[in-house]
């Protein structure tokens, strides 16, 4: 299963070519990221990410330029890659006919009191196994290795 967010398109977003710049992308994948791990797994186990999680990579392919309009674009989520102390999330941005950006990122859960990585929770792991597609390549898709 694929988390679906629409993500707004700000007219801050453009950059002196009237693109979005490509430094906003990875605003966008942050907030679709959020809305799932945050909003998404707090409504299914209220202590799920409490502790906070950081992010240690990400991976980006720009495939086509986005212009600013005013309809929003879809940002779709889901973990290619479950770890006991870290996941992968990979996304496409696109609308109903182009896919901009495919991407991943690599997000490890963290202990803010400790201030140290830790393993995902029992809770964490149960509703992250329902987004697992690793049948997705982000890199052979786009040809990029």
């Amino acid at each position: 299963m694929r988390h679906v967010y629409e993500c707004p398109l700000r007219w801050s977003d453009m950059d002196a070519f009237g693109h979005v710049n490509n430094v906003v992308f990875l605003r966008y994948l942050e907030e679709a990221r959020i809305d799932m791990m945050f909003r998404l797994a707090r409504e299914a186990a209220s202590d799920a990410f409490t502790g906070g999680s950081v992010v240690a990579r990400h991976e980006i392919d720009y495939l086509r330029p986005l212009v600013h309009r005013h309809e929003p674009v879809t940002v779709e989520t889901w973990v290619s890659k479950l770890g006991r102390a870290s996941l992968t999330v990979s996304y496409e941005i696109k609308d109903s006919a182009e896919v901009y950006v495919r991407a991943s990122t690599v997000v490890v859960p963290y202990d803010l009191e400790s201030g140290r990585p830790r393993r995902l929770s029992a809770e964490e792991r149960s509703f992250l196994e329902a987004y697992v597609d690793d049948s997705f390549d982000n890199r052979a898709s786009t040809g990029v290795r």
